[in-house]
């Protein structure tokens, strides 16, 4: 896709923006950045459909998982959802071709759900997934009712899980691995033992609830990358970015001083390669790749990307996209890194309606671009609002 001539990068072409919804109602892709909504094939790519405006949904806001078939740009549902928000809507993964899991409420339970998109046969997992690694056959789980409490625009609403609301280090909660063929699920990583490996601040809320957020399997599925956060007073909260392998064993800090880096977003380069938005020595907020278990931290982008931006690798390896919160213009952006050379491009610039950034509602209701890769890497998806209302965006490669 690229060529280095002279020492210049030259840049892939890139197409102009292609909305792929229905302006009639508002959408969002059906996972979080970095997890590709696209099939195999990249034919399809799910998204999720909601009439919700300026609050938090709640378990009442049933919305609609679409299939948009990029062939006939037809959209076609395949099911419903309680169990969705903004930010990750129901945590969607394909397994493979025909089938994806997504997340619901079935039954007084957080759940996922393994549907089949020709035949409609479904199976239930018995827990709600927040990450998934298809060739293993595993997923990760965490406390989406804990989450609702601490963090709401990341939980889910209603009684699915019990959030353990007087206990702020958990023992029997934590991080769950579940194995995708039986459905059974263990506890891999107790809050409590994450806290006993940190310690806490000192300027801790009370009560304050530690909490798992944001896992995702490194690029063989042996380690995992995830955020211990605990509320400090004053209403945000402190983050510890850590890695643990898949057995449970061999906790690590992303960082020396893993409370005054913090972490944000992330990704992982290789099977130890990893990325982090962080506080760099506790100061900037800038991209940071590392090795997992190692100190070689190197800041990407040259102090062009100096921010906390939701960053993600291309499935080879050789781009990250990063997006930017909204400027003083209310603008947000897109920008492309070669991972050769640290050389960035701006690719789109995209403007936030201000009743989407109103202080008089809280950021609920917000929509961040949240780019995403197709497994071929020649398009990227994305959210945006830049048409006045929320809509999901295509951005396609020329492939040499």
């Amino acid at each position: 896709m690229d060529e280095i001539i002279g020492g210049e990068v030259v840049f892939p072409k890139i197409s102009k923006p292609k909305r792929i919804t229905d302006k009639s109602k508002e959408h969002l892709h059906a996972t979080y950045y970095g997890i590709s909504p696209f099939n195999k094939s990249q034919r399809y790519v799910a998204v999720l459909e909601t009439t919700v405006q300026d609050y938090l949904p709640t378990l009442n806001d049933v919305a609609t998982l679409l299939l948009i078939d990029l062939e006939t740009g037809e959209s076609s549902p395949i099911a419903e959802t309680r169990a969705w928000n903004f930010q990750q809507g129901c945590m969607a993964h394909w397994l493979d071709e025909n089938r994806i899991i997504y997340n619901d409420f079935r039954e007084g339970k957080f759940v996922s759900i393994i549907k089949d998109i020709n035949s409609g046969e479904e199976r239930i997992i018995p827990r709600p997934i927040s990450a998934v690694f298809p060739q293993r056959k595993i997923a990760l789980s965490i406390n989406y009712a804990r989450l609702r409490l601490a963090r709401p625009d990341y939980g889910y609403d209603g009684e699915g899980d019990n959030p353990r609301v007087d206990e702020p280090f958990p023992e029997d909660d934590g991080l769950f691995l579940i194995d995708l063929e039986s459905g059974k699920s263990d506890l891999l990583l107790s809050i409590f033992k994450a806290k006993e490996y940190l310690g806490v601040p000192p300027d801790i809320a009370s009560p304050a609830l530690m909490r798992f957020e944001h896992t995702l399997f490194n690029k063989d599925g042996t380690r995992i990358f995830f955020l211990a956060r605990v509320q400090k007073n004053g209403g945000e909260w402190h983050t510890a970015a850590m890695t643990v392998g898949v057995d449970g064993k061999d906790l690590r800090a992303c960082f020396p001083s893993p409370w005054e880096w913090g972490g944000s977003h992330f990704d992982w380069l290789s099977e130890k390669e990893l990325m982090v938005t962080a506080r760099y020595k506790g100061k900037k907020w800038c991209p940071i790749l590392f090795t997992d278990g190692k100190d070689d931290y190197r800041i990407l982008g040259k102090g062009l990307l100096d921010f906390d931006g939701h960053a993600t690798f291309s499935p080879d390896g050789k781009w990250m996209v990063i997006d930017r919160q909204p400027d003083e213009l209310r603008f947000q952006s897109l920008f492309l890194m070669d991972m050769m050379t640290d050389a960035v491009l701006p690719i789109g610039n995209f403007l936030e309606p201000e009743r989407f950034l109103n202080p008089q509602i809280p950021p609920y209701w917000r929509c961040d671009l949240h780019p995403s890769w197709s497994p071929k890497g020649d398009m990227i998806v994305f959210n945006s609002t830049c048409e006045d209302t929320r809509q999901v965006y295509i951005l396609k490669f020329q492939v040499d």
